[in-house]
């Protein structure tokens, strides 16, 4: 598995473009920006398709790009999660006017993502964990020993629950049923750098763990 990284958009959301080396099937996961830099790298000679655009929830930083890209890959579904969906087309729901962001192309989601979702990725999978508390709709999506978070987890510390559908009790249930994983996993992040999922479980204070 090829994972590379871009950072792109109005607030510096990261964007991830995952390679299966076997197949040449590509994923990206959110895209708040579409730069030629990501376009460049998704003609990359080891890709051959890209088969899904991800989004792990539905704030504008981490969706603005997706109109442009489906410009470009109109065949390419976009998926999210339904609670979240909306925000594809409700500038409101997506935090973008509240941020003062120019409205963009409003687009539906072509696959509607539940928890426990599988979509076939290769020679592997990507799973999908719900997992809310920064927007209701927040996912994370588990591929092979590779965790991509969003704003749910970052390395020491976790996502704003201040924004509208924001909560932290169910964050924290997020975050705790990512920690409840069997072992240990690269977690890449929706801003800022890379963790793993021990680290997390020992430095991450942000974290409320209940008492049995």
């Amino acid at each position: 598995m090829i994972i590379k990284t871009f950072v792109s958009g109005p607030v510096s959301a990261n964007t991830h473009i995952l390679t299966d080396e076997d197949t040449g099937d590509a994923a990206l996961i959110d895209i708040g920006e579409c730069t030629e830099e990501i376009l460049s790298a998704l003609k990359d000679g080891k890709i051959n398709k890209l088969k899904y655009i991800l989004l792990t929830h539905g704030h504008f930083d981490h969706i603005d790009g997706v109109p442009e890209l489906k410009k470009h890959y109109p065949d390419t579904p976009v998926c999210i999660h339904e609670a979240d969906a909306p925000c594809l087309y409700d500038d409101l729901l997506s935090l973008a006017r509240g941020f003062g962001e120019p409205a963009r192309e409003k687009i539906k989601a072509d696959i509607i993502l539940h928890d426990g979702d599988i979509l076939p990725f290769g020679k592997s999978e990507i799973k999908v964990i719900h997992t809310p508390g920064h927007t209701k709709g927040g996912v994370t999506y588990l591929v092979g020993n590779n965790l991509f978070t969003g704003d749910t987890l970052f390395r020491l510390t976790v996502g704003r629950t201040d924004f509208p559908g924001g909560d932290f009790d169910e964050l924290n249930d997020s975050v705790m049923r990512l920690f409840a994983l069997p072992g240990d996993y690269n977690v890449y992040t929706g801003h800022n750098i890379s963790t793993t999922l021990d680290y997390e479980r020992q430095h991450n204070r942000f974290v409320k763990r209940k008492k049995r």
